[in-house]
């Protein structure tokens, strides 16, 4: 025991005298053990605790609080995006090489407070899991979901300890853009059917996200290739989790679209072998009222199954929701 109290003391010594010292005092920041325990719990909560307590409990609705934390979250997104561009990104920073600015400058200390409010917005969108469970779709609860939003405060975490600002900062710009434009989407889908028009774009966000991975990969790798006062540590860190992500929501768009398109046209090559056709509605054949095209998305199905509810009342013929 002794000998583990001692390793753990030396871990908090070298993460004082490594870390950025302006952040060190700051909530959550003097350990990476909180942040951890925090991560740990969320997973326990949505995959065991959560759904045996609602085993035997009726599904929340939720509208209205959907629709305010995904307002919140837009507008929250928005804000984060704005002060990476005016601490940094719009004002001063270089694309191809930003070392970290660890003075009290007043735009680098902008950003510091900026890195830490991402990191912070990483535990709000666990609120995205939990509304899942008390809805009770848990198969919403993907593996996919849980690592993207379970290991994002912890790998963030190291970036603010470590490398509050410069080139890593990319990172947090071009994800806020892109939670803008995804909770968007979310808003519109819990305030009901009648914006059920507005959000044909369900499969492009998806394709967005993938885009999104490889911009953050190229504008990382691309330190290891040219002299830049940026650790090397970090460029494999970022890079590596862009990779990562990459590769599993390109593996889900492949499941969610491209499969389900083939499985679409085989179905309606059936339907007219039996002359039996099924409806159509925007190019897409329709099984109880759903198009293949509604095909469970990562983030966007638990979202949009509150306005597509209205429109039938039996579960998706494919079985995803």
């Amino acid at each position: 025991m002794a000998a583990i109290l001692s390793l753990i003391d030396d871990f908090q010594d070298l993460m004082d005298r490594q870390g950025d010292p302006r952040t060190s005092k700051w909530f959550l920041m003097s350990s990476p053990f909180p942040t951890a325990a925090i991560c740990l719990s969320y997973v326990y909560i949505v995959k065991v605790l959560g759904p045996k307590l609602m085993e035997n409990r009726k599904p929340f609705e939720l509208k209205n609080v959907l629709i305010a934390y995904n307002f919140f979250q837009v507008i929250f997104s928005a804000w984060l995006f704005y002060e990476c561009l005016m601490s940094g990104w719009l004002t001063e920073y270089s694309f191809r090489c930003q070392p970290i600015d660890y003075s009290d400058n007043p735009l680098a200390i902008r950003m510091v407070h900026a890195c830490w409010w991402y990191y912070f917005s990483k535990f709000t969108e666990f609120f995205d899991t939990f509304f899942f469970v008390l809805r009770k779709k848990n198969s919403h609860v993907s593996t996919l979901h849980v690592i993207h939003h379970g290991i994002m405060p912890m790998s963030v975490w190291f970036g603010v300890k470590f490398t509050p600002g410069g080139h890593s900062t990319f990172f947090g710009l071009i994800n806020t853009f892109v939670h803008i434009i995804m909770y968007t989407y979310y808003l519109l889908a819990a305030m009901g059917p009648q914006y059920q028009k507005y959000l044909w774009w369900k499969k492009y966000l998806t394709a967005f996200q993938m885009v999104q991975f490889i911009a953050i990969m190229v504008h990382a790798f691309q330190l290891l290739f040219i002299d830049c006062n940026y650790p090397k540590a970090f460029v494999w860190w970022i890079g590596m989790h862009a990779v990562m992500f990459y590769f599993l929501f390109s593996n889900f768009y492949n499941q969610a679209y491209k499969s389900n398109s083939e499985k679409g046209r085989k179905s309606e090559l059936k339907n007219e072998t039996n002359t039996n056709h099924s409806p159509v509605s925007n190019g897409h054949a329709v099984t109880n009222g759903y198009s293949k095209n509604q095909a469970s998305d990562y983030y966007i199905n638990a979202s949009t199954d509150i306005h597509l509810r209205t429109a039938a009342s039996k579960p998706f013929a494919n079985g995803t929701n």
